[in-house]
């Protein structure tokens, strides 16, 4: 079974955004051993943005490559989550954020790499093995903050209730994609269980779910990442190094 555009496309514009933000790290860490590994991080969302990006492209048959979808799309033409365009916030906000998608990536991946679809099946054989070293990174980070001191333990509660709403659109039900994204929520609510148990940190409540960006429907902060990340391409286009 060949794996529809939409379904691909919207993986590669996860990794995109995601690699995005954390980019915006790069000498802004509270340390440089910190700096070094979420440049890391983004540049193994990078790769993993640029063979998605490009397999969609070729799905989608309309001769776009994946310069052309990453940079002469219009927001309501991404299919990324939200999570992954919200600000970085405090330090918390964003170890908050690569956990929640860390802890969906692995076993998306992970289920990839036994899919029908043998091209989906390779990228996801090379991909599993990075976001199992995020997970770890973003777990560690998480514990030692929520189980640190008063004013850690505070603000990375505060991260966790401001961005957990956004981790259920991960799962939205998808039956025809070569994995259906809700089958792997079990895994995820495992995940994060036994995080929060070590850090000390309660798991919010069930409340408002924000979606949509799977549609193409998204907050005001992806238009503003767009322009930074695309103005370049934009301002020359076709321009070759």
């Amino acid at each position: 079974m060949t794996a529809s555009f939409d379904f691909v496309l919207s993986l590669g514009d996860d990794a995109l955004i995601a690699a995005q933000r954390l980019g915006e790290w790069t000498s802004r860490a509270p340390e440089m051993e910190e700096d070094i590994a979420l440049a890391n991080i983004a540049l193994d969302q990078l790769g993993a943005a640029r063979l998605l990006l490009t397999y969609a492209g070729e799905l989608e048959g309309a001769g776009r490559d994946e310069d052309a979808l990453a940079y002469l799309r219009d927001d309501r033409e991404f299919r990324n989550c939200l999570l992954v365009e919200l600000p970085n916030g405090d330090f918390a906000v964003t170890m908050a954020k690569l956990f929640f998608l860390s802890a969906y990536q692995l076993p998306l991946y992970t289920a990839l790499a036994g899919c029908a679809d043998e091209r989906l099946a390779a990228i996801g054989a090379k991909a599993r093995k990075e976001s199992a070293y995020h997970l770890d990174h973003s777990a560690l980070w998480v514990k030692r903050l929520g189980d640190g001191t008063d004013e850690s333990h505070r603000r990375m509660q505060a991260a966790i209730d401001e961005v957990w709403p956004y981790t259920h659109e991960l799962f939205a039900a998808d039956p025809a994609a070569p994995v259906d994204p809700a089958t792997l929520r079990a895994d995820f609510d495992a995940t994060v269980s036994a995080v929060f148990d070590e850090a000390t940190l309660a798991r919010p409540a069930a409340g408002w779910t924000p979606g949509g960006g799977r549609d193409g429907v998204h907050t005001e902060h992806l238009s503003f990442l767009l322009a930074e990340m695309q103005v370049l391409h934009r301002a020359h286009p076709g321009a070759k190094w």
